[in-house]
Protein backbone atom coordinates (compact mmCIF):
# COMPACT_ATOMS: atom_id res chain seq x y z
CA UNK A 1 0.00 0.00 0.00
CA UNK A 2 1.06 3.39 -0.73
CA UNK A 3 2.25 5.20 2.08
CA UNK A 4 -0.27 8.27 1.48
CA UNK A 5 -3.00 5.49 1.51
CA UNK A 6 -1.76 4.71 4.91
CA UNK A 7 -1.36 7.90 6.60
CA UNK A 8 -5.24 8.53 5.86
CA UNK A 9 -6.08 5.14 7.22
CA UNK A 10 -4.72 6.03 10.44
CA UNK A 11 -6.48 9.07 10.82
CA UNK A 12 -9.78 7.76 9.66
CA UNK A 13 -9.48 5.07 12.24
CA UNK A 14 -8.21 7.41 14.80
CA UNK A 15 -11.45 9.22 14.36
CA UNK A 16 -13.73 6.24 14.00
CA UNK A 17 -12.27 5.44 17.78
CA UNK A 18 -12.36 8.98 19.39
CA UNK A 19 -14.33 9.27 22.35
CA UNK A 20 -17.54 11.63 22.01
CA UNK A 21 -16.71 14.38 25.07
CA UNK A 22 -12.59 14.03 25.24
CA UNK A 23 -11.73 13.60 29.00
CA UNK A 24 -9.09 16.65 30.58
CA UNK A 25 -5.45 15.06 29.29
CA UNK A 26 -6.99 13.22 26.52
CA UNK A 27 -6.04 14.29 22.54
CA UNK A 28 -9.01 16.78 20.90
CA UNK A 29 -10.20 15.21 17.84
CA UNK A 30 -7.79 17.35 15.88
CA UNK A 31 -4.87 16.26 17.36
CA UNK A 32 -5.92 12.58 17.57
CA UNK A 33 -6.75 12.65 13.87
CA UNK A 34 -2.71 14.13 13.30
CA UNK A 35 -1.54 11.30 15.78
CA UNK A 36 -3.53 8.69 13.92
CA UNK A 37 -2.19 10.03 10.36
CA UNK A 38 1.78 10.26 11.06
CA UNK A 39 1.69 7.12 12.98
CA UNK A 40 0.43 4.72 10.43
CA UNK A 41 3.16 6.87 7.90
CA UNK A 42 5.86 6.16 10.31
CA UNK A 43 6.48 2.08 9.45
CA UNK A 44 7.38 3.13 5.95
CA UNK A 45 10.01 4.85 7.21
CA UNK A 46 12.57 2.08 6.32
CA UNK A 47 12.79 3.79 2.77
CA UNK A 48 16.33 5.37 4.41
CA UNK A 49 17.33 1.44 3.52
CA UNK A 50 17.61 2.65 0.18
CA UNK A 51 20.75 4.70 0.88
CA UNK A 52 22.45 1.77 0.98
CA UNK A 53 20.97 -0.53 -2.26
CA UNK A 54 18.05 -1.48 -3.36
CA UNK A 55 18.33 -4.67 -2.96
CA UNK A 56 18.93 -4.25 0.40
CA UNK A 57 15.80 -2.12 0.65
CA UNK A 58 13.69 -4.56 -1.92
CA UNK A 59 14.77 -7.43 0.57
CA UNK A 60 14.74 -6.11 4.05
CA UNK A 61 11.49 -3.22 3.25
CA UNK A 62 8.37 -4.24 5.58
CA UNK A 63 10.74 -5.79 8.10
CA UNK A 64 11.17 -4.48 11.57
CA UNK A 65 8.91 -1.23 11.22
CA UNK A 66 6.11 -3.65 10.20
CA UNK A 67 6.43 -6.25 12.89
CA UNK A 68 3.49 -7.64 15.44
CA UNK A 69 6.07 -8.33 17.29
CA UNK A 70 7.93 -4.83 17.83
CA UNK A 71 4.60 -2.62 16.98
CA UNK A 72 4.27 -1.60 21.07
CA UNK A 73 8.04 -0.66 21.12
CA UNK A 74 7.48 1.44 18.55
CA UNK A 75 4.20 3.24 19.03
CA UNK A 76 6.07 3.89 22.87
CA UNK A 77 9.01 5.80 20.87
CA UNK A 78 6.34 7.34 18.71
CA UNK A 79 4.13 8.88 21.23
CA UNK A 80 7.27 9.81 23.08
CA UNK A 81 8.90 11.76 20.06
CA UNK A 82 5.16 13.25 19.74
CA UNK A 83 4.87 14.81 22.87
CA UNK A 84 8.43 16.28 22.96
CA UNK A 85 6.70 17.94 19.50
CA UNK A 86 3.91 19.00 21.01
CA UNK A 87 5.70 20.47 23.65
CA UNK A 88 4.36 17.73 26.45
CA UNK A 89 1.19 19.14 25.90
CA UNK A 90 -0.08 15.58 26.07
CA UNK A 91 1.37 13.06 28.03
CA UNK A 92 2.88 9.87 25.54
CA UNK A 93 0.31 7.86 27.59
CA UNK A 94 -2.47 9.95 26.09
CA UNK A 95 -0.86 9.40 22.69
CA UNK A 96 0.29 5.72 23.43
CA UNK A 97 -3.09 3.61 22.18
CA UNK A 98 -3.44 6.37 18.92
CA UNK A 99 0.21 5.51 17.61
CA UNK A 100 -0.88 2.04 18.40
CA UNK A 101 -3.61 1.97 16.19
CA UNK A 102 -2.28 3.74 13.66
CA UNK A 103 0.72 1.73 13.45
CA UNK A 104 -1.74 -1.86 13.39
CA UNK A 105 -3.65 -0.51 10.39
CA UNK A 106 -1.05 -0.11 8.23
CA UNK A 107 0.27 -3.66 9.18
CA UNK A 108 -2.77 -4.36 8.53
CA UNK A 109 -3.27 -2.76 4.94
CA UNK A 110 0.27 -4.24 3.81
CA UNK A 111 -0.59 -7.94 4.75
CA UNK A 112 -3.51 -7.51 1.95
CA UNK A 113 -1.11 -6.51 -0.69
CA UNK A 114 0.91 -9.42 -2.65
CA UNK A 115 4.60 -8.20 -1.56
CA UNK A 116 4.49 -9.72 1.75
CA UNK A 117 5.26 -8.28 5.19
CA UNK A 118 7.24 -9.96 7.73
CA UNK A 119 4.95 -9.56 10.72
CA UNK A 120 7.38 -11.84 13.03
CA UNK A 121 10.28 -9.92 12.31
CA UNK A 122 12.96 -9.61 13.81
CA UNK A 123 13.19 -13.46 14.96
CA UNK A 124 11.37 -14.47 11.43
CA UNK A 125 11.75 -13.60 7.75
CA UNK A 126 8.47 -15.13 6.28
CA UNK A 127 6.31 -12.81 4.73
CA UNK A 128 2.82 -12.97 5.36
CA UNK A 129 0.70 -11.89 2.37
CA UNK A 130 -3.44 -12.01 1.88
CA UNK A 131 -3.09 -10.71 -1.91
CA UNK A 132 -6.07 -9.07 -2.57
CA UNK A 133 -5.51 -5.35 -3.14
CA UNK A 134 -2.99 -4.20 -6.04
CA UNK A 135 -0.35 -1.58 -3.51
CA UNK A 136 -2.03 1.56 -5.12
CA UNK A 137 -5.79 1.05 -5.45
CA UNK A 138 -7.91 4.02 -6.28
CA UNK A 139 -10.88 2.47 -4.86
CA UNK A 140 -9.57 1.86 -1.92
CA UNK A 141 -7.69 5.41 -1.20
CA UNK A 142 -10.83 7.18 -2.05
CA UNK A 143 -13.39 5.40 0.48
CA UNK A 144 -10.68 6.15 3.42
CA UNK A 145 -10.60 10.22 1.56
CA UNK A 146 -14.38 10.44 1.56
CA UNK A 147 -14.81 9.08 4.79
CA UNK A 148 -12.09 11.08 6.35
CA UNK A 149 -14.02 14.32 4.64
CA UNK A 150 -16.77 13.34 5.84
CA UNK A 151 -15.78 12.91 9.46
CA UNK A 152 -14.31 16.18 9.97
CA UNK A 153 -17.15 18.02 8.57
CA UNK A 154 -18.97 16.95 11.33
CA UNK A 155 -16.28 17.62 14.31
CA UNK A 156 -18.08 15.72 17.03
CA UNK A 157 -19.45 12.58 15.66
CA UNK A 158 -17.28 9.78 14.69
CA UNK A 159 -20.15 7.82 12.77
CA UNK A 160 -18.81 8.63 8.76
CA UNK A 161 -15.24 7.26 10.20
CA UNK A 162 -17.10 4.48 11.63
CA UNK A 163 -19.57 3.52 7.87
CA UNK A 164 -16.38 4.23 6.13
CA UNK A 165 -14.28 1.41 7.86
CA UNK A 166 -17.24 -0.59 7.62
CA UNK A 167 -17.37 0.16 3.49
CA UNK A 168 -13.50 -0.30 3.14
CA UNK A 169 -13.77 -3.71 5.04
CA UNK A 170 -16.80 -4.65 2.73
CA UNK A 171 -14.53 -4.09 -0.24
CA UNK A 172 -11.70 -6.53 0.17
CA UNK A 173 -13.76 -8.61 1.38
CA UNK A 174 -14.80 -8.08 -2.12
CA UNK A 175 -11.54 -8.67 -3.25
CA UNK A 176 -11.04 -11.59 -1.53
CA UNK A 177 -14.45 -12.95 -3.31
CA UNK A 178 -12.61 -11.91 -6.65
CA UNK A 179 -9.69 -13.42 -5.82
CA UNK A 180 -10.94 -17.05 -4.77
CA UNK A 181 -12.69 -16.80 -8.59
CA UNK A 182 -9.28 -16.00 -10.49
CA UNK A 183 -7.42 -18.71 -8.29
CA UNK A 184 -10.54 -21.28 -9.83
CA UNK A 185 -9.85 -20.16 -13.51
CA UNK A 186 -5.89 -21.04 -12.76
CA UNK A 187 -6.97 -24.80 -11.51
CA UNK A 188 -9.33 -25.10 -14.32
CA UNK A 189 -6.47 -24.84 -16.89
CA UNK A 190 -4.04 -26.99 -14.87
CA UNK A 191 -6.59 -29.65 -14.50
CA UNK A 192 -7.20 -29.49 -18.57
CA UNK A 193 -3.68 -28.75 -19.14
CA UNK A 194 -3.10 -32.12 -16.89
CA UNK A 195 -0.70 -30.43 -14.00
CA UNK A 196 -2.39 -31.80 -11.21
CA UNK A 197 0.71 -30.91 -8.63
CA UNK A 198 0.68 -27.77 -9.84
CA UNK A 199 0.14 -24.51 -7.52
CA UNK A 200 -1.94 -21.80 -8.52
CA UNK A 201 -2.17 -18.46 -7.17
CA UNK A 202 -3.64 -15.22 -8.01
CA UNK A 203 -2.76 -11.39 -7.49
CA UNK A 204 -4.39 -7.79 -7.92
CA UNK A 205 -3.65 -5.84 -10.73
CA UNK A 206 -3.91 -1.87 -11.78
CA UNK A 207 -6.89 -0.14 -12.65
CA UNK A 208 -9.63 -2.05 -11.34
CA UNK A 209 -10.17 -4.65 -8.74
CA UNK A 210 -11.91 -7.27 -11.57
CA UNK A 211 -8.20 -7.57 -13.35
CA UNK A 212 -5.87 -10.40 -11.54
CA UNK A 213 -3.28 -12.03 -12.68
CA UNK A 214 -2.78 -15.46 -12.51
CA UNK A 215 0.02 -17.86 -12.02
CA UNK A 216 0.04 -21.92 -12.04
CA UNK A 217 3.31 -23.09 -10.77
CA UNK A 218 4.81 -26.36 -11.45
CA UNK A 219 8.42 -26.84 -10.92
CA UNK A 220 10.55 -24.29 -12.71
CA UNK A 221 7.79 -23.54 -14.82
CA UNK A 222 4.79 -20.60 -15.06
CA UNK A 223 2.22 -20.34 -16.91
CA UNK A 224 1.13 -16.83 -16.63
CA UNK A 225 -2.21 -15.27 -17.69
CA UNK A 226 -3.84 -11.71 -17.16
CA UNK A 227 -7.39 -11.98 -17.12
CA UNK A 228 -10.62 -9.45 -16.22
CA UNK A 229 -13.63 -11.29 -14.03
CA UNK A 230 -16.00 -8.57 -15.18
CA UNK A 231 -15.67 -8.94 -18.91
CA UNK A 232 -17.00 -11.78 -21.30
CA UNK A 233 -15.55 -10.11 -24.64
CA UNK A 234 -12.25 -9.33 -25.45
CA UNK A 235 -11.50 -6.20 -25.80
CA UNK A 236 -10.08 -4.05 -28.94
CA UNK A 237 -6.77 -2.96 -29.56
CA UNK A 238 -6.28 0.24 -28.40
CA UNK A 239 -5.31 3.21 -31.15
CA UNK A 240 -1.71 3.52 -31.24
CA UNK A 241 -1.87 7.76 -31.66
CA UNK A 242 -4.17 8.24 -28.59
CA UNK A 243 -1.33 9.35 -25.93
CA UNK A 244 -1.65 8.64 -21.97
CA UNK A 245 -5.19 7.47 -22.12
CA UNK A 246 -4.04 4.85 -25.19
CA UNK A 247 -1.16 3.90 -22.20
CA UNK A 248 -3.78 3.17 -19.80
CA UNK A 249 -6.16 1.12 -22.53
CA UNK A 250 -3.04 -0.57 -23.62
CA UNK A 251 -2.81 -1.76 -20.15
CA UNK A 252 -6.14 -2.78 -19.37
CA UNK A 253 -6.39 -4.12 -23.08
CA UNK A 254 -3.71 -7.16 -21.52
CA UNK A 255 -6.07 -8.40 -19.40
CA UNK A 256 -8.84 -10.77 -21.32
CA UNK A 257 -11.71 -12.89 -20.09
CA UNK A 258 -11.38 -15.75 -18.51
CA UNK A 259 -12.45 -17.86 -21.60
CA UNK A 260 -10.07 -15.73 -24.00
CA UNK A 261 -7.28 -15.72 -21.28
CA UNK A 262 -3.76 -16.16 -23.28
CA UNK A 263 -1.52 -18.39 -21.12
CA UNK A 264 1.86 -17.38 -21.48
CA UNK A 265 4.75 -19.70 -20.40
CA UNK A 266 7.56 -18.67 -18.37
CA UNK A 267 10.58 -20.36 -16.91
CA UNK A 268 13.24 -19.66 -13.90
CA UNK A 269 15.96 -20.48 -16.45
CA UNK A 270 14.92 -19.60 -19.70
CA UNK A 271 13.56 -21.90 -22.79
CA UNK A 272 17.14 -23.35 -24.16
CA UNK A 273 20.08 -25.38 -23.16
CA UNK A 274 22.42 -22.72 -22.99
CA UNK A 275 20.00 -19.91 -20.89
CA UNK A 276 19.40 -22.73 -18.20
CA UNK A 277 22.92 -23.30 -18.14
CA UNK A 278 24.03 -19.66 -17.94
CA UNK A 279 21.17 -18.43 -15.91
CA UNK A 280 21.18 -21.40 -13.18
CA UNK A 281 24.97 -20.73 -12.74
CA UNK A 282 24.53 -16.90 -11.75
CA UNK A 283 21.08 -17.90 -9.98
CA UNK A 284 22.87 -19.73 -7.44
CA UNK A 285 25.77 -17.39 -6.77
CA UNK A 286 26.09 -16.46 -2.92
CA UNK A 287 26.04 -12.58 -3.36
CA UNK A 288 22.36 -13.36 -5.47
CA UNK A 289 21.09 -15.08 -1.96
CA UNK A 290 19.14 -12.06 -0.95
CA UNK A 291 16.81 -11.87 -4.09
CA UNK A 292 16.52 -15.44 -3.91
CA UNK A 293 14.79 -15.51 -0.51
CA UNK A 294 12.54 -12.43 -2.02
CA UNK A 295 11.47 -13.71 -4.86
CA UNK A 296 7.98 -15.98 -5.18
CA UNK A 297 7.96 -16.30 -8.84
CA UNK A 298 11.46 -15.30 -10.10
CA UNK A 299 11.62 -16.38 -13.79
CA UNK A 300 14.35 -15.05 -16.42
CA UNK A 301 14.37 -11.75 -17.67
CA UNK A 302 17.24 -11.53 -20.29
CA UNK A 303 20.40 -12.81 -20.61
CA UNK A 304 22.17 -9.98 -22.37
CA UNK A 305 26.49 -9.89 -24.09
CA UNK A 306 28.37 -6.99 -22.83
CA UNK A 307 31.71 -7.25 -25.09
CA UNK A 308 33.39 -10.17 -23.26
CA UNK A 309 30.84 -11.13 -20.42
CA UNK A 310 27.11 -11.31 -20.11
CA UNK A 311 24.64 -10.05 -18.06
CA UNK A 312 21.95 -12.39 -16.61
CA UNK A 313 18.32 -10.93 -15.01
CA UNK A 314 15.77 -12.22 -13.28
CA UNK A 315 12.38 -10.63 -12.20
CA UNK A 316 9.52 -11.49 -9.65
CA UNK A 317 6.07 -12.44 -12.03
CA UNK A 318 4.16 -10.59 -8.96
CA UNK A 319 5.60 -7.02 -10.02
CA UNK A 320 4.89 -7.31 -13.81
CA UNK A 321 2.05 -5.72 -15.77
CA UNK A 322 0.81 -6.39 -19.03
CA UNK A 323 2.70 -3.54 -21.65
CA UNK A 324 4.94 -1.57 -18.61
CA UNK A 325 8.26 -2.54 -18.02
CA UNK A 326 8.61 -5.06 -14.96
CA UNK A 327 9.58 -4.09 -11.41
CA UNK A 328 12.11 -5.31 -8.61
CA UNK A 329 14.75 -6.53 -11.79
CA UNK A 330 18.08 -7.96 -10.52
CA UNK A 331 20.69 -9.58 -11.93
CA UNK A 332 24.46 -10.50 -12.45
CA UNK A 333 26.46 -9.13 -14.83
CA UNK A 334 30.90 -10.82 -15.36
CA UNK A 335 33.02 -8.99 -17.66
CA UNK A 336 34.42 -12.35 -19.23
CA UNK A 337 33.58 -16.50 -19.10
CA UNK A 338 35.93 -16.70 -16.34
CA UNK A 339 35.62 -13.34 -14.17
CA UNK A 340 33.38 -12.61 -11.10
CA UNK A 341 30.05 -12.17 -10.96
CA UNK A 342 28.94 -9.13 -9.47
CA UNK A 343 25.12 -7.72 -8.39
CA UNK A 344 23.00 -5.26 -11.32
CA UNK A 345 20.26 -3.66 -10.80
CA UNK A 346 17.81 -2.77 -13.80
CA UNK A 347 15.96 0.41 -13.93
CA UNK A 348 12.15 -0.43 -14.21
CA UNK A 349 8.74 0.78 -13.70
CA UNK A 350 9.77 1.39 -9.52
Amino acid sequence: MDTLTHALSGALLARATAPMRPAPGELTSGVRTTVGFVAAAFPDCDFVLRLFDPLTYVTLHRGVTHSIILLPAWALLLAWLLSLILRQRYSWRAIYSTAALGIAIHIAGDVFTAYGTMLLAPFSRHRFAIPFTFIIDPYFTAIIAIGLVAAMLRPQGRRPAVIALLVLGGYVGFQGVLHSHAVKVGEVYAENSGLFEAEVHAFPQPLSPFYWKVIVSHGDDYQVASIDLWRTHSRKPPDPASGILGTWEKIAAGYQPASAAKWIRRGRFGDTDSQRHLAHEAWTQDIFAPFRRFAAFPALNRIEPTGNGVCVSFLDLRFTVPSLPPSLVFGLCRDSPAGPWRLEHKQGLF
